[in-house]
């Protein structure tokens, strides 16, 4: 599902940044990897890569419904570890940075959730 690889630097200036992948093959896919508490909104993204809380990140999304690609900037808020309690996976949960291209990912990952954002249904992070 997910697949984590090293990119190099961004630019002169910039930290080098790993690049993750995420394609959620339906809506149940995405609302269980979605994180919507995040300020700006976020995705968890399954990978046995450890991280540190702060890395900068790129995440290149799949979303059901959608054959474009998006590849969206952030920052790793939320670590899930090896072997976690409630079958959850490990992986990583990504805040999307406040531009206005994470805002329009953000809205169209809402669009497709619809109904689902208010089920009450567990995640891989809540």
């Amino acid at each position: 599902m997910a697949e984590a690889t090293t990119t190099g630097s961004l630019d002169a200036g910039a930290l080098r940044a790993s690049m993750l992948q995420f394609s959620a093959k339906d809506a149940t896919s995405l609302y269980a990897n979605y994180i919507r508490n995040f300020k700006h909104g976020g995705i968890f993204v399954p990978t046995n890569r450890e991280f540190e809380l702060g890395a900068e990140v790129i995440v290149a999304l799949s979303l059901p419904q959608r054959s474009e690609r998006f590849a969206i900037g952030g920052r790793v808020a939320w670590i899930t570890p090896a072997q976690a309690p409630h079958g959850r996976s490990q992986g990583v949960g990504v805040a999307f940075e406040a531009d206005d291209k994470s805002k329009a990912v953000r809205a169209t990952i809402e669009a497709i959730l619809g109904d689902l954002l208010n089920s009450g249904r567990g995640t891989q992070t809540f």
